[in-house]
């Protein structure tokens, strides 16, 4: 088929009623693989594959690959860390090697058949694990942060007691969440933070007389390495003295 034909049936098949659509919804935590697959069909059907790309907040990107010519064209795609999953003659479905939150967005394969279009869209959704930490406050109150996840961490706290969350978005997509807790029970010993978030889970602990504790160990350890300098002292000192008693005698 000349280059007018192949035009030709491509516009044909343009113009031709999708006949299977499939969305999907994927959430991939940053660092993490992720495979993007195209309609399951046999690549001896397919006339013409397209990747449309449309990053949140980002131009979009197309890749097209066309059976007959084996011929790959791509307009606006810069990130190398999407790949073919392995050759468009073999496979039509694309990969991230390394996903980060440039890559949240919606990700869509058509490919082109004589009997109609197939089209599969993936709603990508990249998740951050936030750093979670634990410190102590002023006035009998404990501070814990989740920095920086997505979507938002959920704090709680235990024992049951008074707590102020607040949020902070950020340019980039992802939410700091700090939760302040106030106790008034004297016998609380142990405060625990408990940090959900769909990535994992994560439990702290501290313990309120925590910076009380820490100053008496070293005192105590001060007071030890004194009373062992001393004891080496008395006993040199000892020794001395029973040599000499015993030189005069």
């Amino acid at each position: 088929m000349n280059a007018v034909g192949r035009t030709s049936v491509l516009g044909l098949l343009i113009s031709i009623t999708i006949l299977v659509s499939v969305n999907t919804t994927l959430f991939v935590k940053t660092g993490a693989k992720a495979l993007l697959c195209c309609p399951a069909l046999p690549m001896t059907k397919a006339i013409l594959i397209a990747w449309a790309i449309a990053p949140r907040g980002q131009p979009p990107c197309r890749i097209t690959y066309r059976v007959e010519t084996k011929e790959t064209n791509e307009t606006n795609c810069t990130d190398k860390r999407i790949t073919w999953a392995s050759t468009p003659d073999q496979s039509p479905d694309l990969q991230i090697n390394a996903v980060a939150l440039s890559h949240d967005g919606l990700y869509s394969c058509e490919i082109a058949t004589l009997q109609g279009n197939f089209l599969r869209r993936h709603d990508l959704y990249v998740l951050v694990p936030p750093a979670v930490t634990l410190l102590p406050g002023e006035n009998r109150t404990a501070v814990c942060e989740a920095t920086a996840g997505k979507p938002a961490a959920q704090i709680f706290w235990s024992p049951d007691g008074n707590h102020v969350t607040k949020q902070e978005s950020h340019s980039n997509g992802t939410v700091t969440v700090r939760s302040t807790y106030f106790w008034e029970q004297n016998n609380v010993s142990v405060v625990f933070c408990f940090v959900s978030h769909p990535t994992g889970n994560q439990t702290l602990s501290i313990e309120l007389n925590q910076g009380v504790t820490i100053m008496l160990r070293s005192l105590l350890t001060i007071l030890y390495v004194k009373l062992s300098l001393l004891g080496i002292i008395l006993l040199i000192q000892g020794l001395v003295f029973s040599q000499k008693s015993n030189y005069f005698m």
